[in-house]
């Protein structure tokens, strides 16, 4: 008993901060969407955008860094709400819980500096091509064809006095630098090391949490389901749905949603949802009828005692 009530001053006292840090999370993650002023078609324009904006990049880059680390902070508030009902609950992966959005936070801060790196080295000259200018030919040759002459000069918006094949050729060359200077950058495999070790714990955090969440009762089987999925989502750049998730999250902890939270929240235990199975065979079972005399009326012990059996005559 008092392991429980322990358990809900915890959550009562960390119920507000936990759901700003989340809306917060959210903001950060996606104003940079908006604030960003890097733009361009094809890796040449937009490293050449980034070299231009170098400041601009380093800003957003660290606005969306804070915003997943805050997101540990309602990965850890629901995994110590389920593990506080449930002994089940594997009490070690809290330190996946934590780690994973930390990983992913250092993985998007250190996406700019290796942007403006490959950058640097683009606008400089140092990036070099690995495609041949008879490869960048055949293929331009290709996209005209597939494309027709008149979509494919469009498309290149060739120079005064420049053919639109010549164009293609000069933007696949440089946009093939671009590449490898964003690929051959010294921060780019530490990146792509946290970001994917960040983004399988993450799926892995969020997965067993709503899962464990489902069964103990804190989130309906709708919303456990959606977060499950939304996880996987996350790791495949749909980050922006998984969002929605939190943000749902977030109300919950405030208590601002339709039909209220679930009793397992105020309980402090599991109260487990109906399965389908469970909730069919509930309403098909008929309610118990009351006993009745023989003369119709209910006997005199009432309904609940057992009825007394007759003194049969010799």
């Amino acid at each position: 008993m008092q392991r429980k009530q322990e358990a809900l001053d915890w959550e009562a006292r960390w119920a507000l901060p936990t759901a700003l840090a989340t809306f917060l999370a959210v903001v950060l993650i996606v104003a940079p969407s908006f604030l960003s002023q890097v733009s361009g078609s094809g890796d040449a324009a937009i490293l050449r955008s980034t070299d231009a904006h170098s400041g601009s990049v380093i800003l957003t880059g660290l606005m969306q860094a804070l915003g997943f680390a805050l997101l540990t902070v309602p990965l850890v508030y629901l995994f110590r709400a389920v593990r506080a009902r449930s002994d089940r609950v594997r009490p070690q992966l809290i330190g996946l819980v934590v780690i994973a959005p930390l990983f992913l936070a250092l993985s998007t801060g250190l996406t700019g500096g290796a942007r403006n790196e490959a950058a640097d080295q683009f606008v400089s000259g140092e990036a070099k091509s690995t495609l041949t200018p008879k490869e960048a030919k055949k293929e331009c040759a290709f996209d005209r064809k597939d494309e027709g002459a008149q979509d494919f000069a469009d498309e290149y918006d060739a120079k005064p006095g420049q053919a639109a094949l010549a164009a293609c050729e000069q933007r696949k060359i440089e946009d093939d630098e671009a590449s490898n200077a964003i690929t051959e950058a010294s921060l780019a495999s530490v990146t792509a090391g946290l970001g994917v070790a960040g983004g399988l714990g993450f799926v892995i955090a969020l997965f067993y949490s709503c899962l464990w969440a489902m069964r103990t009762g804190i989130l309906n089987r709708f919303w456990a389901t959606l977060g499950m999925a939304l996880g996987v989502a996350a790791l495949l750049g749909l980050v922006l749905f998984t969002l929605i998730w939190f943000l749902y999250f977030a109300l919950l902890l405030l208590d601002r949603l339709p039909g209220g939270r679930p009793p397992a929240w105020a309980a402090g235990e599991a109260i487990p949802w109906p399965t389908p199975g469970e909730k069919a065979a509930a309403e098909l079972e008929p309610s118990e009828p009351a006993a009745v005399g023989d003369d119709g009326e209910p006997p005199e012990d009432g309904p609940d005692e057992p009825r007394r059996k007759r003194k049969q005559r010799d």
